[in-house]
């Protein structure tokens, strides 16, 4: 009827979903990597928690395509077509969306807006993702099913209605508009956090990733029925998604295993050339701030604009002398300090990017007189 060669369920498929798995799988062993080494800071700054929170998305987005894509047979509780495509595959498709476009405006919000994206806004970010997404399905799940998707008992498959596609394609695309212009805002951010790049990569891999999806929902509507088609569209979703998590995390992972100690050593050097007390006005937050750091109109007292020299764009000699970050005279001289591998001073960095979180609070008075003790040949402070 339909001219289409259709095809059960069947070895193919099986494979299909065990390499998927097996793509899912490894990136979660990246993540617990990541996680095992939370205080190496260049990981810390990626905003593991909300990195972690996509792999999530990713995992009930793969779940829902194996009722969406027909990899398993379609009887028994496989058969709630609204279930499993609704409520996993649209939903989490849409959440993994909105929670890259959270990640992204963490940054835009903290180096652009010049304001705290502390765990209150992380938390009130979550509830109106939540919102959006549980509401779309909602509206959804109470519209008729001959309007959206039902169950066709003979063919064993849920019908999705064109409407229904059109619908859940166009929120994906205007999602994933809002996500780039996000990324656009994103491109001068000249420090240790810039993810300039790899925002650009994910777009593209996303943009690739919808057009795919566009043309095959709406001009291929029974790919279903159609064994190579629908493997390559579950492969397409999930190496897409895969991909975005590696972008994200790959490289810092991947540098603390083979380079762990001068990549350190480098990202910190460039986070104190930035000087991201000076140039974007971060100020420690003990008090449950993110992994990005907090942002005030007061500098932290360790780094403050009393030592900025203006006219040189630098940071004057005097504070240099007695709060050197490296044991270099010259601090930011690259070279040396990559040869020397001597210790950074976490008391220069963010709260959240300390390893030390044991340190005295701002402004309390043993931090006051820590800013005029010398250091000891053993490592004491002494006044």
């Amino acid at each position: 009827m339909y001219h289409i060669k259709a095809s059960n369920p069947g070895k193919d498929d099986t494979i299909t979903i065990a390499v998927c798995s097996g793509l899912l799988g490894l990136t979660a062993m990246l993540l617990v990597y990541a996680w095992c080494n939370y205080n190496y800071r260049p990981i810390r700054a990626k905003n593991l928690t909300w990195t972690t929170l996509i792999y999530c998305a990713t995992v009930l987005w793969f779940i829902g395509n194996l009722v969406t894509n027909n990899h398993v047979r379609l009887v028994g509780v496989w058969s709630n077509c609204k279930l499993w495509i609704l409520w996993f595959r649209v939903l989490f498709v849409y959440v993994f969306a909105t929670m890259t476009i959270v990640r992204f405006y963490a940054l835009d919000r903290v180096f652009n807006q010049k304001k705290p994206f502390t765990r209150r806004s992380s938390l009130i970010s979550g509830a109106i993702i939540l919102s959006f997404n549980v509401a779309y399905c909602l509206v959804n799940q109470l519209i008729s099913s001959s309007l959206t998707l039902e169950y066709v008992p003979d063919l064993e498959a849920c019908k999705i209605t064109m409407a229904f596609r059109i619908a859940a394609v166009s929120v994906q695309w205007l999602l994933w508009g809002a996500c780039g212009v996000l990324i656009f805002r994103l491109r001068n951010i000249q420090s240790s956090f810039n993810e300039f790049r790899e925002s650009v990569a994910i777009f593209l891999v996303i943009i690739g990733l919808l057009t795919e999806t566009s043309v095959t929902n709406l001009h291929y509507e029974y790919y279903v029925f159609e064994k190579k088609r629908r493997i390559q569209k579950t492969y397409v979703d999930v190496v897409a998604s895969v991909l975005v998590i590696w972008l994200f995390i790959g490289y810092p992972v991947y540098k603390s295993i083979f380079d762990r100690r001068n990549y350190e050593q480098m990202w910190l050097e460039r986070l104190a050339k930035d000087g991201p007390g000076n140039t974007y006005n971060i100020n420690s937050n003990p008090q449950g701030t993110t992994a990005y750091a907090k942002m005030d109109e007061n500098l932290d007292s360790g780094f403050n604009n009393s030592h900025l020299n203006y006219e040189g764009n630098g940071i004057n000699s005097a504070y240099v002398n007695n709060h050197r970050p490296f044991g270099d005279p010259d601090p930011f001289n690259i070279e040396s300090e990559m040869s020397a591998h001597v210790p950074f001073n976490d008391n220069l960095l963010p709260m959240a990017l300390r390893n030390n979180m044991h340190n005295p609070l701002l402004n309390s008075p043993s931090l006051f007189a820590a800013s005029y003790m010398d250091s000891s040949s053993d490592g004491r402070h002494v006044l």
